[in-house]
């Protein structure tokens, strides 16, 4: 069956995360580490389906508190997915985009694109790196050959402080079902929550064993966690406004 091609493929894409990345997602985890022992923010931002991340690591149960995603949504799908498709290409538009976004240098950014390669994401992490605040890029090695759309002519990867590979394939898709035209079922966003949760329970780890108060949500369905939830809700929601 094509799901257990799938499983196989996401298997052994992590079991590659796990043996490639494991230096990159350590390095990532120590800025991690760092952003709540200064009760920092985490900021985390993608275009299209990359936007999925920013919510997969915000305001969920057992996760981080203090993760603030940029969202901007003419650049995520439900105001228009052509249009952001089109949007992310756009040079300029990343200056937009942060205008509302006050990141201090106590604060980290995550930039997630699979191709790595539209303006957006490129120019976005670009200005934040060079107010000499960390940058972790999750992109695919397999778009490296492609032509960058930023007018500064490089890929996501070139901008940050480090970068961790998806290991999505080239066009992201996966399987090619029998009398398919082209490949079906994509990857990227099982392998980027993957390598950006694993950063972020790393990070806590490496904070606990240093007596760091890590901010972490609790499930409201379960018996404390609304009276948990407000107490963090209130302290963060000031930095936040998407709380």
């Amino acid at each position: 069956m094509l799901l257990d091609q799938y499983a196989s493929y996401i298997t052994q894409a992590i079991h590659s995360i796990c043996l490639d990345e494991r230096e990159q997602i350590s390095l990532a985890a120590q800025m991690v580490k760092t952003v709540l022992s200064q009760d920092g923010l985490i900021y985390v931002f993608g275009c299209g389906h990359s936007h999925i991340l920013s919510e997969e690591t915000f305001y969920r149960a057992g996760g981080l508190a203090c993760v603030a995603p940029i969202f901007y949504p003419p650049l995520m799908l439900h105001e228009g997915a052509a249009e952001s498709s089109r949007l992310e290409k756009q040079p300029g538009l990343a200056a937009e985009v942060l205008k509302n976004c006050h990141i201090t240098d106590k604060d980290m950014l995550f930039c997630l694109s699979t191709s790595g390669i539209n303006a957006v994401p490129i120019e976005l992490a670009n200005t934040v790196r060079s107010q000499g605040i960390p940058t972790v890029a999750i992109c695919s090695s397999a778009y490296f050959d492609q032509p960058s759309r930023s007018v500064n002519g490089k890929h996501l990867f070139e901008v940050v402080d480090l970068w961790i590979d998806n290991k999505a394939p080239h066009g992201d898709a996966c399987l090619m079902p029998q009398g398919a035209a082209v490949k079906t079922t994509p990857i990227s966003t099982i392998t980027g929550a993957f390598i950006l949760n694993s950063i972020l329970v790393e990070g806590v780890q490496l904070a606990l064993a240093e007596g760091v108060d890590v901010p972490i949500y609790l499930s409201g369905n379960i018996p404390g966690g609304a009276e948990r939830n407000k107490a963090l809700i209130d302290r963060f929601q000031p930095r936040i406004p998407s709380l």
